[in-house]
């Protein structure tokens, strides 16, 4: 499984996939010890249908609060949001959780963008751009994450 320390935002859109791929080919749970794991995780969590697990759950807590440290601290920080906030906005507005934190939009932009790549559909160069900004933004809270992590 992906190490949430080493990325954890890579750890978390890891989770977000596995438990789509999961609710598409639930017999592919009987293939892979990783997979009968996560599959059961979510029949006892009571999300086969839809939802994420407490640990993609509890890791974005953890990237929340990483984030709220670095609005806190870093000025250069701050004016990246303040950057990708009205496309995060407009996300946002669009779906059915318009208070949802920027980091969990950054998080569900990515997956969409993954997955339109994976369906061969076009990124707009707007998206990608935004997408950019989501990433370097991710990349920051993650290195920070890391960073809190091995100084324990």
């Amino acid at each position: 499984m992906k190490n949430k320390r080493e990325n954890i935002a890579e750890y978390i859109l890891y989770l977000w996939q596995l438990e789509d791929y999961l609710r598409a080919f639930p017999e592919q749970a009987e293939t892979n010890a990783e997979l009968h794991e996560i599959h059961e995780m979510m029949h006892r969590e009571g999300i086969t249908d839809s939802g994420h697990l407490r640990l993609a759950q509890n890791a974005l807590q953890e990237m929340e609060q990483v984030h709220a440290e670095l609005l806190d601290q870093e000025a250069q920080y701050r004016a990246m949001i303040i950057r990708v906030q009205p496309a995060l906005n407009i996300l946002k507005s669009k779906t059915d959780r318009p208070t949802m934190s920027d980091v969990e939009a950054c998080l569900i932009l990515l997956y969409q963008i993954m997955m339109l790549r994976l369906q061969q559909k076009p990124v707009s160069e707007e998206t990608a751009a935004v997408q950019q900004q989501a990433t370097r933004l991710l990349q920051i809270i993650s290195r920070a994450y890391y960073d809190n992590q091995t100084a324990l």
